[in-house]
């Protein structure tokens, strides 16, 4: 392991020394990993074709009643179909929030069901719940659907740890595994938003960010049974949270990051020894005005990005567009598959391909979440 979990376990008696301890252990992680930087790399050569997407479904899945507000959904494929994963309640951080799953089968959505809620996580783990948010889904080659929670006992969202559930019957219920050591600040101030990476080896890694002061972007390994093995820092940026990790080559990984810094800008790192170390690259000429992103390299190679552009006159979440690229460095719009007036919101999107059908889920104006399919096929050089 690249850091110790059992030692993560530990919690200091004071909250300064627990602070310098994370600091500390982070600081020495992202140093080690980063020892010695490769030069860039060069540029690829093109890629003879591009993805040519066909929308072909555009719909909102069912809202659970009583539930105005609905947000950071998140995708699983199972045999059979795809589940939705989101957060819903009467607000954000409210008492009444939960997390819902629906069925994507035979073409529509199934009526949402409830996966989890601050009282059935409190009875699971043994202790209070005061909020909960973020859900991360991953299906294992094994079948089973791993689900990671935000929850917070006290405090705010920088007072999050994540819990992990399982299911072994296609997402129709959970059963609470852990609470994932992460930090030694009383386990807390890791969260999660966005979607894992398969490995080799059956396991996969989990993106994270650390968020109480400075923000910065993490991984955690599994193996091919779900059981964490390592976890560790992407770069040294001080700013960057939501990493959105894609492998692009059997030793190469790149992460683009949401920006909390005045450079509103897409943030990126890359690693060329398969995640053992990072270095920061510059920032992307994609706006990136603190808000989630999602990559998925697709079968043909190429890679999609759904983010959030920002014109002159546009709020942050106003504008969701679909950008395409052959190396990661250079990105074409396709097109905005959302687009309101100011105000508006269309956010926290998430990816998954499915054959030649790509599936895309956002939140819609925090009322709900939107769903797209396109038939993805092959065109013209780009």
């Amino acid at each position: 392991m690249e850091t110790s979990l059992t030692a993560l376990r530990s919690r200091p008696r004071t909250l300064i020394v627990c602070a310098l301890i994370v600091l500390a252990a982070f600081t020495a992680e992202a140093r080690r990993w980063t020892g010695s930087n490769p030069p860039p790399s060069q540029a690829r050569s093109s890629l003879p074709t591009r993805a040519v997407l066909t929308e072909t479904v555009k719909s909102l899945i069912p809202m659970p009643p009583n539930t105005p507000s609905a947000h950071a959904s998140t995708l699983a494929s199972v045999p059979g179909g795809m589940l939705a994963f989101w957060w819903a309640g009467s607000r954000e951080s409210g008492p009444d929030v939960k997390v819902y799953a629906s069925r994507w089968t035979n073409g529509k959505w199934t009526a949402p069901w409830e996966v989890a809620s601050r009282e059935s996580l409190a009875k699971a783990l043994g202790f209070g719940v005061r909020r909960i948010g973020n859900p991360v889904a991953w299906t294992a080659p094994d079948g089973r659907v791993h689900l990671y929670v935000v929850a917070t006992g006290l405090g705010g969202w920088a007072a999050s740890r994540i819990v992990h559930l399982i299911s072994s019957d296609a997402g129709a219920s959970f059963e609470t595994r852990r609470m994932l050591p992460l930090s030694p600040l009383f386990n807390t101030s890791v969260l999660v938003r966005t979607s894992p990476v398969a490995l080799a080896d059956g396991g996969w890694w989990l993106p994270l960010y650390f968020e109480i002061g400075i923000k910065y972007p993490m991984l955690m390994a599994f193996d091919h049974k779900g059981e964490p093995t390592r976890v560790g820092r992407i770069g040294e940026r001080m700013s960057t949270l939501q990493p959105a990790i894609v492998r692009v080559s059997p030793t190469e990984v790149r992460a683009w990051m949401r920006d909390a810094s005045g450079e509103q800008r897409v943030q990126q790192a890359v690693s060329r020894d398969d995640g053992a170390s990072w270095e920061d690259l510059p920032a992307l000429d994609l706006s990136s005005h603190n808000t989630s992103l999602a990559v998925i390299r697709l079968t043909s190679g190429e890679l999609l990005m759904l983010h959030n552009h920002v014109g002159t006159d546009d709020s942050s979440r106003s504008t969701l567009r679909l950008s395409i690229s052959k190396d990661g460095q250079v990105w074409r719009t396709i097109g905005d598959i959302a687009d309101g007036k100011n105000g508006d919101e269309f956010s926290y999107p998430t990816m998954q391909q499915v054959g030649q059908e790509l599936h895309i889920t956002y939140t819609h104006q925090r009322q709900a979440i939107a769903h797209h399919t396109y038939h993805i096929a092959t065109g013209e050089s780009i």
